[in-house]
């Protein structure tokens, strides 16, 4: 009868963790920009938390598709207000935006060495960052 009495007094005890850790995650999508012209930036729209996220960055998971193979010279940068970390591939992850604030507004910025027009129609397609902060 002792045990099941001091059981039950150390349920409630048991239930409440004692550590809170305090982390989550949000992502967003946009379409657009159209890219014509080597030597120039062209952002994507704002990548947002939808909701207020409180909190700083651990990772951003990224993703982007273009209309059609990327011609050569292809830089794209992952952005917040005040820093930039260069990304490669369409799709990855990246710990460099770690200790911003993670309501911090995201841009996908894509560039292109060298002078003169890119090939006809080539647009960012669809741009997706997950952000994970504690």
């Amino acid at each position: 009868m002792r045990r099941w009495c001091w059981a039950l007094m150390m349920l409630p005890m048991m239930a409440l963790p004692l550590y809170v850790d305090a982390a989550g995650s949000w992502n967003d999508s946009a379409s657009g920009p159209s890219l014509g012209v080597r030597g120039n930036w062209h952002t994507t729209p704002a990548l947002k938390a939808p909701s207020p996220a409180v909190g700083t960055i651990t990772v951003v998971n990224w993703r982007y598709q273009l209309s059609r193979p990327a011609p050569s010279g292809l830089i794209v940068r992952l952005c917040a207000t005040q820093r930039c970390v260069e990304i490669e591939g369409g799709s990855g992850s990246t710990r460099s935006l770690a200790n911003i604030p993670a309501d911090e507004t995201l841009h996908l910025a894509f560039g292109f060495q060298g002078k003169g027009a890119l090939p006809p129609g080539l647009r960012v397609v669809s741009s997706e960052v997950t952000v994970n902060y504690q």
